[in-house]
């Protein structure tokens, strides 16, 4: 009995870090270091209603299977949301993750742009744009499928999947990079919403 109590004792006085799982992957930093560069936060809504965003392999702030990122098949996990407001003409999705930076920006997963009015989802394991809707650019180039996470080693990272209602319907000409394609957006959002999932490294073996 006092063999175990001092086991107990000498646990409680372990730091957190040295309980945690050896194959563990820290939760993400305090303060995303693009957050301030996210497609919602320069592109404006003029609405203030969000619009409501999920998917059916995870959770608002939950881990995104492995199933859906680099490491493991790179499926699609899904995606769906709740009606834009009247007018709303097209949705663009921006996939992206602003605890790392490229070129001064937070990394660009995925972009998806004219995705009709009547559509509020794409459905998991999608292989194609919905008719009417066209890939966008992403870090690798322009008409990219679905990017998903490479979370590195070290904290997890945020994964920003969002979505916005536009009045209007782009010209594809406007949309070959991210910056052209988030000039042609603005004005135009009437609302927007988002998902955010956590990315994580390969366990250790």
């Amino acid at each position: 009995m006092k063999l175990r109590i001092a086991v107990f004792a000498a646990l409680a006085v372990l730091p957190a870090t040295a309980l945690r799982p050896v194959s563990g992957q820290q939760p993400p930093v305090a303060v995303e270091p693009g957050a301030a560069m996210l497609a919602r936060v320069t592109l404006q809504a003029k609405g203030s209603t969000p619009l409501t965003v999920s998917s059916p392999a995870f959770a608002n702030g939950a881990d995104i299977p492995f199933e859906n990122t680099q490491y493991k098949g790179n499926v699609f996990p899904g995606l769906s949301w709740s009606a834009g407001p009247a007018g709303t003409k097209s949705y663009v999705v921006v996939m992206q993750d602003p605890d790392a930076m490229r070129n001064g920006a937070p990394i660009l997963h995925w972009t998806m742009f004219n995705v009709p009015a009547t559509v509020t989802k794409l459905d998991a394991a999608m292989t194609a744009p919905p008719a009417g809707a066209q890939y966008g650019p992403n870090i690798r180039g322009t008409n990219m499928a679905y990017m998903g996470p490479h979370t590195p080693a070290g904290p997890k990272h945020r994964y920003h999947l969002q979505i916005f209602a536009l009045d209007a319907v782009l010209a594809l000409d406007a949309t070959a990079t991210y910056d052209a394609l988030t000039s042609a957006m603005k004005d135009h959002v009437l609302a927007s919403g988002e998902l955010v999932g956590l990315g994580s490294a390969p366990p250790a073996p």
